[in-house]
């Protein structure tokens, strides 16, 4: 496989086991398409995929996992704590090997354009693949969530990309884009005040002056009746973990709480673990390709 993307769908489902499977299903039986993974999260209730393949092969792959997921999740009947708009609620292209960020930017327009279409389900596209400045980021897009943009859609400065003005009456809105490798990262605190997680999140992203690729929020896990700190890392390079949680863990500790624990939704690339490595191991003259793996 000499050309590589990475696709990295979110689904608005996240406890039907079967439902996650069948549109895991349709993912895998496209040739070439490999999944590599397939997290779910009950509270968010929302499962994140990840595959990979030749370009074509994975734009259609995304494309029959979205129309699956437009079959068997209602977003009327939806509920969770992550922001969503729709079944599959964001379709990110990533180039890995052999492909440009242009070549996955024309990938997102082009499903998009087959999504609004075929399905009849209204697009926006984000990041790289944004036609407005304002829709680079995600979070501007959801504003309001589903039930927010089902009331806005009709208006001009909210109408989507590709499709009519109106919601799927199931299946919601989508937003597809192509972007940089991307890693979530959740923090668990020993608190149920979710005001608490908010104001860490406001501390930390950038948009509220914190890290410059940094996106946050806080939200309540209720099944363990904690705070959690849900948090997109754009570009581990500029914004190591280690760093960032140090940054919450300070932060916690200004009210009193303590981080319980972290948890790493879908793949990340090794050079983003071992950075953490170097930091807390305090290494000196450590290489990088003294990981064993990276010399196999």
């Amino acid at each position: 496989m000499d050309r590589i993307v990475e696709c990295v769908p979110n689904f608005s489902e996240g406890r039907r086991g079967e439902v996650i499977e069948a549109i895991s299903e349709a993912i895998r039986e496209v040739p070439g398409v490999k999944l590599l993974d397939c997290q779910s999260n009950p509270s968010h209730n929302r499962s994140v995929l990840t595959f990979v393949g030749e370009p074509e092969a994975v734009k259609e792959a995304a494309f029959r996992g979205a129309k699956r997921a437009a079959e068997l999740i209602n977003m009327e009947e939806h509920r969770g704590e992550h922001p969503r708009i729709g079944a599959a609620d964001v379709i990110p292209f990533i180039p890995i090997s052999g492909v440009t960020m242009e070549e996955c930017v024309e990938l997102a327009r082009e499903l998009g354009r087959r999504i609004a279409e075929e399905l009849e389900i209204p697009v926006y596209l984000y990041e790289e693949a944004a036609t407005r400045p304002e829709r680079r980021n995600l979070a501007a897009i959801r504003k309001g969530g589903y039930e927010g943009l089902r009331e806005e859609i009709t208006r001009p400065e909210r109408h989507p990309d590709f499709g009519e003005p109106r919601m799927h009456p199931t299946a919601g809105a989508t937003v597809v884009g192509a972007r940089p490798p991307l890693i979530a990262f959740n923090i668990n605190l020993n608190t149920s005040d979710v005001r608490i997680a908010k104001r860490i999140a406001k501390a930390i992203r950038g948009s509220s002056g914190g890290f410059r690729d940094v996106k946050a929020l806080g939200i309540t896990i209720e099944e363990r009746e904690l705070a959690q700190v849900t948090i997109n890392m754009c570009n581990y390079k500029t914004a190591p973990l280690y760093r960032v949680f140090e940054v919450v863990k300070a932060e916690a500790a200004r009210y009193g709480v303590d981080i319980i624990g972290s948890e790493i939704v879908g793949l990340v690339p090794v050079d983003a673990l071992i950075d953490v490595v170097e930091y807390y191991l305090r290494l000196e003259d450590f290489q990088k390709d003294q990981v064993l793996e990276k010399r196999l």
